[in-house]
């Protein structure tokens, strides 16, 4: 029970974390356009300022997250959650200040720098505190219990953005964040290193379970999950040894090549939508805000209530099988929207790309050893923080040219038409 209860304070912090994150994502569109270009619908700059922040994050990101997560496995995961949760309040706290061109600039560069701390590692160390506790059996609820209280955070925080003043907004947010990391700093119990690891016969969500032979079940289920990390010496890892744990079992190596062209289509998506949104149907602050509500919650009911109930049953292979279909129909859906309600009718699909992260995460946590789980899912959030690198690179030229007067042809949903192709190939690999 007292591992349980550990479990809930973390989901807490997440739910707080996501909570102060999102809410502002409603309103930094148009706070962005305001200060880049004024009184427009469009405008290639903030485009391109977009692209070149996801860009930037994607690549600190890359090196930053494995790293992260590797120090997790040796100090602790509290220890180095702090520093993501900490780090993301400061961008929020200069647009709580003031909106101004000059702010926002300020906003920008610290957005860049809290991103590349941020991005992936709050996921990957959270994913990996829920491994030290949950054992394999039950491991893909968890990690689908995970993403929906962070979905709930998401669905919150919109929610309560939908029904304040932009000012307003960046002050709660920020007000929020200070608060996860205060909670997480007093309240979350420590994990890691020099805390044992619990197999399914202490699986804290299994109550009817014996843990008369922990010990020894815990130290076979090791040695039958490798490590498959070579030795090495040191603290940080090489980029050989994380190639030589991801291309240790076809497991890790089919779940990298899936997170990169899902990764990719999601990122290609994001870099796109809300401004192809803004240019094709006139949405702004509370359109954003009302699509994000059903996103949520799509989201939320599916890691809730439909990922738990099903895992067990049907195993989180053909939960990703289902849920990379459901992923590629959601992107497709807003590449050819012909009506303002199409985006709305697009975002409910989420309920089944939701099964995806949480499926991917679950593989590769039962294909590493207790002493690998920060590493091998700092490796996966590496990969996807890649995609993210390339995608702004790919996308916010393709999305700023379809959606500028020398198209070549009137097609302004093409470059997310392009997104859905790629997480059509992620499709393809999975089968």
């Amino acid at each position: 029970m007292k591992d349980l209860v550990g479990l809930g304070h973390l989901f807490v912090v997440a739910f707080l974390f996501h909570f102060s994150s999102f809410m502002v994502l409603p309103a930094i569109t148009d706070v962005t356009m305001e200060a880049v270009c004024p009184g427009r619908d469009e405008c290639s700059v903030a485009i391109y300022l977009s692209g070149f922040q996801n860009a930037i994050t994607g690549l600190g990101a890359l090196v930053v997250t494995p790293i992260v997560g590797n120090l997790s496995d040796k100090y602790g995961r509290k220890a180095l959650m702090t520093l993501p949760v900490t780090v993301a309040i400061l961008p929020l706290f200069i647009l709580a200040c003031n909106r101004s061109e000059v702010y926002f600039y300020a906003y920008y560069v610290m957005k860049i720098l809290a991103g590349i701390f941020c991005e992936g590692s709050i996921h990957c160390l959270s994913l990996a505190y829920v491994a030290d506790h949950v054992g394999t059996k039950r491991r893909a609820a968890a990690f689908g219990l995970l993403s929906g209280v962070s979905a709930a955070g998401f669905l919150s925080g919109t929610l309560t953005a939908r029904f304040l003043a932009t000012s307003s907004t960046f002050q709660v947010a920020a007000a929020v964040g200070a608060a996860g990391a205060i909670y997480l700093r007093a309240f979350v119990p420590d994990s890691g290193a020099a805390v044992s690891f619990h197999d399914d016969a202490c699986d804290p969500l299994l109550q009817d379970s014996s843990c008369s032979s922990a010990a020894s079940s815990s130290a076979s289920s090791d040695e039958e999950l490798s490590p498959r990390l070579p030795p090495y010496k040191g603290v940080l890892p090489s980029p050989s040894d994380m190639v030589a744990l991801l291309t240790g079992s076809l497991t890790l190596s089919t779940a990298a090549m899936i997170t990169f062209f899902y990764s990719l289509g999601e990122h290609g998506l994001q870099t796109a939508l809300l401004y192809y949104l803004k240019a094709q149907f006139g949405y702004s602050k509370d359109e954003f805000a009302n699509l994000m509500l059903i996103a949520g919650a799509a989201g939320m009911i599916s890691q809730l209530t439909v990922m738990p109930i099903f895992a067990p049953i049907v195993g989180e292979e053909m939960l990703l099988i289902v849920g990379l279909l459901g992923g590629c129909t959601h992107v497709f859906l807003y590449g050819i929207a012909w009506s303002y309600w199409v985006p709305y009718f697009a975002a409910a699909f989420i309920i089944l790309s939701a099964f995806v992260h949480p499926s991917i995460r679950t593989n590769v946590s039962k294909s590493v050893g207790s002493n690998e789980q920060g590493i091998a899912q700092g490796c996966i959030s590496g990969i996807s923080s890649f995609a993210s690198i390339l995608a702004p690179l790919i996308f916010t030229p393709l999305t700023a040219w379809f959606l500028s007067e020398t198209t070549p042809f009137n097609f302004k949903g093409f470059s997310i038409m392009v997104a859905g192709f790629c997480t059509l190939t992620a499709f393809v690999i999975s089968i």
